[in-house]
């Protein structure tokens, strides 16, 4: 893999803590009051949710699971569920067929593997169909599972940036966050970077103009936008992680 088109500031790793700790700090004051942004009622609609969300926007998972939760209102509901039927409600969440043949499947394993109870344990979560290591972590901090630093696509685009990690996966972005920041703040810190990334710290054209944040950011990977012979600003380069 290509290695990042700026080299990561010489900082000790105390140093680096350091600065981590202020950088929540400052996120919190600015955004008390993020949360998740998935609506849910139940264990059950929390982890279909959180399925549906791959590579789809949390707004848009929110107008379709009204009614999704309202047919399925718990796992053996949804162990039931014709595929197609399934499908055609999840259709405008992308990825859809296989999102609804995951769901169906991982329904059926926790009435039959877990006694209809969604579990908390993150093991045990991915251990599910269609469950990854993200998706496990994010609803097993919000079922008060083991604590976690669930990584998508704005924590490790935001990681990188600020320095806290050099690498792509999200399993090693989540390590070094982990050695970073102490426990208690891991999962208020994957809320707090989530919205700083969708409100601010943009994958293109992050408006570092007003973030509280920037005198504590290297910018890692961050390009100024250049102007098109049309005049309009071309699209910022994306970051690429180190190898």
């Amino acid at each position: 893999m290509p290695g990042a088109p700026d080299a990561m500031p010489r900082e000790s790793q105390q140093a680096r803590k350091q600065r981590a700790v202020q950088v929540l700090d400052r996120l919190d004051a600015h955004m008390p009051n993020a949360e998740i942004e998935l609506r849910y009622r139940s264990p059950m609609d929390l982890l279909v949710a959180v399925i549906l969300s791959a590579q789809c926007t949390d707004k848009r998972v929110n107008v379709v699971t009204p009614a999704l939760f309202a047919r399925y209102p718990d796992p053996a509901a949804y162990a039931r569920a014709d595929v197609a039927e399934l499908e055609s409600m999840i259709k405008t969440c992308g990825l859809y067929r296989g999102k609804a043949k995951n769901i169906i499947a991982t329904a059926k394993a926790v009435v039959e593997q877990h006694g209809g109870q969604v579990p908390a344990a993150r093991g045990e979560l991915e251990t599910l169909p269609g469950v990854g290591r993200k998706t496990a972590g994010v609803v097993c901090i919000h079922l008060g599972g083991e604590p976690a630093f669930p990584v998508d696509t704005h924590v490790r685009r935001l990681s990188n940036r600020l320095g806290f990690s050099t690498h792509a996966h999200p399993d090693k972005v989540e390590l070094d966050l982990q050695k970073l920041l102490p426990v208690e703040r891991w999962t208020r810190g994957h809320h707090l970077l989530i919205w700083h990334g969708r409100r601010t710290c943009y994958a293109r054209s992050p408006a570092c103009d007003r973030c509280v944040v920037a005198d504590l950011c290297p910018k890692i990977g961050v390009r100024r936008e250049k102007a098109t012979a049309k005049g309009k600003p071309a699209p910022a380069s994306r970051p690429r992680a180190r190898p």
